[in-house]
């Protein structure tokens, strides 16, 4: 029993990160009907320019605090976000508006690679590393349940907490505020939404920034866990089931999605890999996604793409 709840910590921690860039997909595509492939470029970025900007600081300014220069590189890095948001509005989105959702598919395609040239060229190419103090050491608990208690690891913890806490946010952004109701009214109904007066425009620029700060605070956690290199764009798209499975429409889908496949992952690889050969968290993932693309393409809580085309 010790050893099935150690699996599924581990699953649920794994599941949360997953959740947190599922999220920006589906932000994306409430507001624009379009899935987003320059979600993972949008991670790669800000990971850089928090990487980047954390080592600069101290150099630049003169001093050697690591929470203020994490702070710092933080606001910087959000500030960039902001400012790409408000670039792919001015110079793409707006001129594509009521256009099919295959030109805004396109459009997203051309911004993912200018991202990951922009990276490049901007932050170089080498490997970086993110410190925000998470804790890296594991820990033991239930050691009075279990002989040897369940070993976590407590930067996933942490991680996971922060996701969560970012998902609230989110979630309450989007019940409560007005904004928020003009963000469902608008992915609800592009044109009924500019009819009664609400920018479709800036709404683009909110949801794109939103997702961009979600972007950050991902990157900041993957960078951390993993360094911040140049494939972590493609890494992020690992979260591509997590949508599939949840619903492109639905937050609590993302959640509830990234959770089922990081549980499925780690469960997966730690009872059947040994009989097939390992590798299942590879592959788990995507299996998954199309044998719900084939019997329930919606998703979970999604609704069905077909009527918001």
């Amino acid at each position: 029993m010790g050893y099935f709840l150690e699996t599924l910590f581990g699953g649920l921690m794994s599941g949360m990160l997953y959740a947190l860039v599922g999220l920006g997909f589906v932000l994306i595509f409430k507001a624009s009907g379009v899935f987003n492939f320059a979600q993972g470029a949008m991670v790669l970025v800000a990971a850089l320019s928090m990487a980047r900007f954390s080592s600069w600081l101290p150099q630049w300014l003169g001093f050697e605090s690591m929470w203020l220069a994490n702070i710092l590189a933080f606001v910087i890095s959000a500030g960039l976000m902001v400012v790409i948001a408000w670039l792919v509005e001015r110079l793409v989105l707006r001129h594509l508006v009521n256009q099919e959702a295959t030109t805004l598919l396109m459009a997203t395609l051309g911004i993912s690679y200018f991202l990951d040239g922009f990276g490049q060229t901007l932050f170089g190419s080498s490997v970086y590393t993110i410190d925000v103090g998470m804790p890296k050491d594991p820990a033991f608990i239930l050691d009075s349940l279990f002989e040897g208690g369940i070993l976590i690891n407590l930067e996933d913890l942490t991680a996971a907490a922060i996701a969560a806490a970012l998902v609230a946010a989110l979630a309450l952004f989007f019940q409560y505020t007005s904004t928020g109701r003009a963000l469902r009214a608008v992915a609800d109904d592009h044109q009924a939404a500019q009819s009664i007066g609400i920018p479709l425009n800036r709404i683009w620029v909110i949801v794109w920034v939103v997702a961009g700060i979600v972007a950050l605070v991902a990157g900041i956690i993957w960078g951390s866990k993993f360094g911040v290199q140049f494939t972590l764009s493609t890494a992020a798209l690992r979260a591509l089931p997590v949508v599939i499975l949840g619903g492109l429409t639905s937050i609590p889908g993302a959640i509830i999605g990234g959770l089922i496949i990081g549980v499925g992952e780690k469960v997966s690889e730690a009872y059947l890999g040994p009989y097939l050969g390992g590798g299942i968290e590879i592959w788990f993932a995507y299996v998954l996604a199309l044998t719900f693309l084939l019997f329930r393409p919606q998703g979970l809580f999604g609704e069905k793409i077909i009527d918001r085309v």
